[in-house]
């Protein structure tokens, strides 16, 4: 029965109700009304990654002899709208639906098809001249295809956004590692001090941490880069021709400017989210070092008076509705929610990865939405950091006014008196509020010449220099 505002559609279940100006079909809204679950969907980069697969094989499939070259133009015009946005309204099914990502190939496809045959002069919904089926997933299947949209969709969001984003940070924060570097103060182990450390080395260590966080972003993409396409329904690659996967693979890699390769094993590539489960791995390691760099900065600058006051963070929003003159660092600390979100969203990746059976995994559509938001969120979060706060961190005097009273520095005294007599030098230092040179000065026979060269906490930041023999 036809309704107001709907046309009526045939796929291989029967007649089913479509809105009339839609451009996806039947199926797509069989799953529309199957999957009532959330409002969440398929983020950008995945649809145009959908959008690059159907254009190019395509592409391929006309080359290969396999489809009208006339029909074959329509569909990569249609993909090509696709890939650039002009559709993304028309991709309405929800992220929680079939296992497989059925629903979304086929509302791919439908989309695809019905925009190519309104370019050819023909009647949406018709399957005239061209079908979902027959034409946009010839060579095909959403076994093969929606796996291989996922690696696309994080390759381009990885190379284009994240690492970008990573190196941007990495270089402000060994900005301010060189910047920071002649400052001594305290080091803190336990959150209890420590002998001295460089306010630049600290910052130099959460350099480190960036740029190894890339580096096994990188690694991990590689491994992306190896997909499923051309394996079809089981992995044995039924129904499409024999070099249909690297030619679409070729064009791929030309287009999007990074190596993309078909699989040596289709078995595993399609039965499996190893790859995922590894990339969401990487990014969980980059939101933990982000937490960690977050709640020290957010450390060093706590007070100001009564806290470690170290550093100052740019003053970005009034902190409290209730105390004047209050600022917090709310940037680091929108960066530890991030990191919350990524560390959560890998353990609903690794639920995912365990999950397939047989010849097929049944969570990929949630395993491609939380592995695509970790990439995003630690993309944008990480550019925030960088351009929001560590470019203007400025150190104060705390830091060093702070060595002289501190108690660890005793350290350096061990080769010189033994340990125990220096515990009891920081012990009585401890108990009298003296400093430890001074009550040095007045346990030991060494020399003010001796302990300035001993206790000279800038020595002790560097290997080598401290700790050694007086007058050695």
């Amino acid at each position: 029965m036809s309704t107001q505002g709907y046309r009526t559609e045939r796929d291989s279940m029967g007649e089913f109700q479509v809105p009339v100006n839609a451009y996806y079909g039947a199926n797509t809204m069989r799953a529309v009304v199957n999957f009532p679950i959330s409002d969440l969907r398929f983020p950008r980069s995945f649809i145009r990654a959908m959008g690059e697969i159907k254009k190019a094989a395509a592409q391929t499939n006309v080359e290969l002899g396999q489809l009208d070259g006339k029909l074959a133009k329509a569909i990569v015009q249609a993909a090509d709208e696709v890939i650039a946005g002009k559709l993304d309204e028309q991709f309405v099914v929800d992220i929680f639906q079939t296992g497989s990502g059925t629903s979304t190939n086929m509302n791919t496809n439908e989309v695809i098809a019905n925009r190519a045959i309104e370019i050819l002069g023909g009647k949406i919904g018709s399957k005239t001249p061209v079908h979902p089926n027959d034409h946009v997933n010839f060579g095909q299947s959403s076994n093969d295809v929606i796996p291989t949209a996922i690696h696309l969709a994080a390759l381009i969001t990885i190379h284009t956004e994240l690492i970008p984003a990573l190196r941007l940070l990495q270089n402000d924060l060994e900005k301010k590692a060189e910047e920071f570097m002649p400052i001594v103060k305290t080091g803190r182990t336990h959150l209890q001090d420590a002998t001295p450390v460089r306010l630049g080395q600290e910052f130099q260590g959460h350099a480190g941490q960036i740029s190894r966080g890339a580096m096994r972003v990188l690694k991990s993409a590689d491994d992306l880069a190896e997909v499923a396409l051309g394996g079809t329904a089981v992995g044995t690659g039924v129904n499409t021709h024999p070099e249909f996967a690297d030619r679409v693979c070729a064009r791929l890699s030309k287009t999007l400017g990074f190596e993309v390769r078909e699989t040596t094993n289709h078995f595993q590539a399609q039965s499996t989210l190893d790859g995922i489960v590894e990339a969401s791995g990487s990014l969980k390691t980059v939101a933990v070092s982000l937490m960690k760099i977050a709640n020290d900065i957010r450390w060093l600058g706590s007070g100001p008076r009564a806290g470690f006051g170290e550093i100052t963070l740019p003053e970005v929003q009034p902190g409290s509705s209730i105390m004047p003159g209050k600022v917090n660092p709310v940037i680091p600390e929108s960066v530890a929610m991030v990191a919350a979100q990524v560390i959560g969203n890998d353990a609903t990746i690794t639920i995912a990865g365990q999950s397939g059976n047989f010849e097929i995994n049944v969570m990929m559509p949630v395993a491609a939405y939380n592995l695509l938001q970790s990439i995003q969120l630690l993309a944008t979060s990480s550019e925030n950091l960088a351009k929001q706060c560590v470019s203007g961190l400025e150190a104060t005097t705390k830091g060093p006014e702070m060595v002289q009273k501190g108690l660890a520095i005793v350290t350096t005294l061990v080769p010189h008196i033994g340990y125990d007599k220096s515990a009891a030098i920081a012990k009585k230092a401890q108990a009298t509020g003296k400093t430890v040179r001074e009550v040095a000065s007045e346990e030991t026979d060494l020399s003010d010449a001796d302990l300035d060269k001993i206790l000279d906490p800038a020595s002790m930041t560097e290997p080598g220099l401290g700790g050694g023999p007086a007058g050695g």
